[in-house]
């Protein structure tokens, strides 16, 4: 039963996920601005990427 309730929850957030991105794939930004040539932007991704991975981690564990 507690397979089954899993299931059902694990099928109904790929459902509404689906849902999600499919309405926003004819959104996007007219003119988005650049970053400047001072900007950081390349060094902070690596730091912000091992950041979200450990969210995750941490929302799967617990």
């Amino acid at each position: 039963m507690e397979t089954m309730k899993m299931k059902m929850l694990a099928t109904a957030l790929t459902v509404l996920m689906f849902i999600a991105l499919s309405s926003v794939n004819g959104v996007s930004a007219a003119d988005p601005p650049a970053p400047g040539p001072t900007s950081d932007a390349a060094t902070t991704f690596i730091p912000t990427f091992f950041a979200s991975v450990a969210a995750i981690v941490f929302a799967l564990l617990f």
